[in-house]
């Protein structure tokens, strides 16, 4: 018996890697393959320089990638899970690294696959510096894959957001999110029929990643604070990044993406439920302060980025309490 007999492919895993060396664009590593990868840090844009890291998925969402044998997109939700989380910190991206696990080394599953997370990180401007594809035949099935994302970012030690100082008062605005993103996709899977191609293909849209767009904002010096809308709905996530004696105060006054009411409609699903669910069209929330108000919006008028109203901070129920 050999490796291959034992159902792992090492030369097609090989080939795979070649393949991703290969690829010509500024996001790829000019050194993958080697047992690590790395980047020059830009420190010299920074007075006190700090190194922000994090992990994400995507979920269910390789689900519905199976189902429509469609995989170019899924790796921009993977690289915009993990950066997004970076700029609501306050960090820039600088590098990427992926985990993939598969049943077998599929070609025409993989390839789509790499070529979302280059133009993720394209669009995030950060480097894929390396990365894993592990072959388990004993634990997936032939069409299985699964996905693990991890970015590294650097923050100016003073810019780490969320900041100190957020009271009540402050304002809370939104940047619409492309559909359903990354998040709660178990739900809308068992809400909505195969037979709904049209909604499942708006399922599968890629995650916006709103790197370039905090950016700007963040150098405005007008960012209270960010939060990356994902598991848990708008409100606790942006709740999260509050000091406890406040929350945020919000009707849902935007226009709620088709997406979402389709899940809503055909799952029988709660108004309450799908708030603590799905992002409903916002997919990064962003805080300022008051006196701050007339800056965000003049700066994000004369950038091209849309900026919805959310809400406001009130004092927690328990701020009493909590003084």
């Amino acid at each position: 018996m050999d490796y291959a007999a034992a159902g792992v492919d090492i030369e097609r895993g090989d080939a795979f890697a070649r393949y991703i060396a290969q690829q010509k664009s500024k996001a790829v590593s000019t050194a993958i393959g080697g047992f690590a990868g790395g980047t020059e840090l830009p420190i010299g844009k920074y007075s006190q320089p700090v190194m922000l890291s994090c992990t994400d998925g995507v979920g269910t969402k390789l689900l519905i990638a199976q189902f429509l044998e469609k995989y170019d997109t899924v790796g921009i939700d993977l690289v915009a899970m993990c950066v997004n989380d970076l700029a609501a910190a306050g960090a820039d991206p600088v590098q990427f690294l992926d985990y993939i696990a598969c049943g077998a080394i599929n070609e025409k599953v993989l390839q789509p696959v790499m070529a979302g997370i280059i133009k993720g990180c394209e669009q995030a401007d950060c480097l894929l510096v390396g990365g894993e594809t592990a072959e388990l035949p004993d634990m997936y099935g032939p069409d299985d894959i699964d996905l693990a994302g991890f970015a590294v970012g650097i923050a100016e030690k003073k810019e780490i957001l969320p900041a100190e100082g957020i009271k009540a008062g402050d304002k809370v605005f939104g940047l619409r999110s492309s559909g359903i993103h990354s998040n709660g996709l178990s739900l809308a899977r068992k809400a909505v029929p195969q037979s709904e191609r049209s909604t499942w293909e708006a399922m599968l849209v890629p995650t916006r990643i709103y790197v370039k767009e905090l950016q700007i904002l963040r150098q405005a010096k007008c960012l209270a604070a960010a939060a990356h809308i994902t598991g848990g709905g708008l409100v606790a996530n942006t709740e999260r990044i509050l000091p406890k004696n406040l929350r945020l105060q919000t009707n849902f006054d935007w226009e709620i993406p088709a997406v979402f009411q389709a899940i809503q409609n055909l799952g029988k699903v709660d108004t309450e439920e799908m708030r603590k669910v799905f992002n409903m069209g916002i997919g990064m929330t962003v805080i300022c302060r008051q006196e701050d108000e007339q800056h965000l919006l003049e700066t994000a008028r004369n950038n091209g980025i849309e900026l919805l109203p959310v809400g406001h901070l009130v004092k927690a129920d328990n701020a009493d309490l909590e003084d």
